[in-house]
């Protein structure tokens, strides 16, 4: 599971729902980061269905490394991105301290107490179900091709016999865009279209998190996927690079992705209309596979040839 659903034994129509989640800064402004930072932390509560918090306590790492100018400039800004972001989501923030460590490290401890009826636990897929993505993949190739870019590196000039670096920075903000939009949205329609299970897409990539949602569920279910939703140049990067396996497989590594939803096929359709015209056009939901029973232990492929979709938005 992605958070802890605890029933509260001597509150007995109670649950805490909580996460814990910090990772790395992967692109060099800091305001993004943080709002990147809250983003990625929050999924995981919105990915049981839950879209309230009642805490969140942010955990944030200056790096030793820092001189104090870039510490007095760095630090202020990743909190103002991350509180801004907070504010998005309805969070009350708690900074407790502030650590030193070799690596900059941001996230936080998310915490909602619910009652069972805000809650959609991620184990109860059916056979029929469509399964839905919220956002592109791409976000790891995307944000280092930007850093490539900047420094001016081997894989950069590999780059520019392709891309110019309008495509490249277009690519870049594509991805944070993605990277900081917030699953809230997505969250409450799981509620509207009766959603069975859901899970949120990071680092074990597409294709990971579909397995490990599959082995969780109570029936014995595959999970076909047939078509790969991605940020609209990061298959040329991809290609340029000999990278392009990977990500076709489904196993980029991906940051703040969106959630990865099993519903019924007949709401499919109206889920990701209605995403659409509730981010207005902006984000875009796509039906990427279907669930399937199986005689044998839970599990998810990607079929033969996906179609991949560009994504520009």
């Amino acid at each position: 599971m992605d958070c802890a659903v605890i029933p509260l034994y001597r509150h007995k129509n109670y649950f805490l729902v909580q996460t814990v989640d910090y990772f790395y800064p992967l692109v060099n402004d800091p305001k993004v980061m943080g709002k990147i930072a809250l983003a990625n932390v929050v999924s995981d509560i919105y990915a049981v269905g839950v879209t309230t918090f009642d805490k969140l306590n942010m955990i944030v790492s200056v790096s030793t490394n820092f001189t104090e100018l870039e510490r007095d400039v760095v630090l202020p800004e990743i909190v103002s991105g991350f509180l801004e972001s907070a504010k998005e989501a309805g969070c009350r923030v708690h900074i407790q301290s502030v650590s030193y460590n070799p690596w900059c490290i941001i996230g936080g401890i998310a915490s909602s107490l619910c009652t069972e009826s805000e809650i959609i636990m991620p184990s109860n897929a059916k056979e029929g179900d469509a399964i839905i993505l919220t956002k592109p993949l791409g976000t790891q190739l995307a944000t280092n091709a930007y850093l490539w870019m900047e420094e001016r590196n081997d894989k950069y000039i590999k780059l520019s016999t392709h891309l110019s670096d309008d495509d490249i920075k277009k690519t870049f903000n594509n991805a944070v865009k993605s990277m900081t939009f917030l699953n809230k949205i997505a969250a409450e329609l799981m509620h509207k279209y009766k959603a069975h299970a859901a899970t949120d897409v990071t680092g074990f990539g597409l294709l990971g998190h579909a397995k490990n949602l599959a082995r969780f569920q109570k029936e014995r279910l595959s999970f076909e996927l047939n078509k790969l939703p991605i940020i609209t140049n990061v298959v040329t990067i991809s290609e340029i690079l000999g990278q392009d396996r990977k990500l076709k497989l489904g196993k980029a590594v991906e940051t703040s992705g969106g959630l990865l939803i099993c519903l019924p096929a007949c709401e499919a359709k109206s889920f990701c209309e209605d995403f659409a015209a509730m981010t207005e056009n902006k984000q875009h939901a796509w039906i990427i596979g279907s669930v399937k029973s199986t005689e044998e232990e839970g599990n998810a492929f990607l079929v033969e040839n996906p179609e991949i979709i560009e994504v520009d938005q």
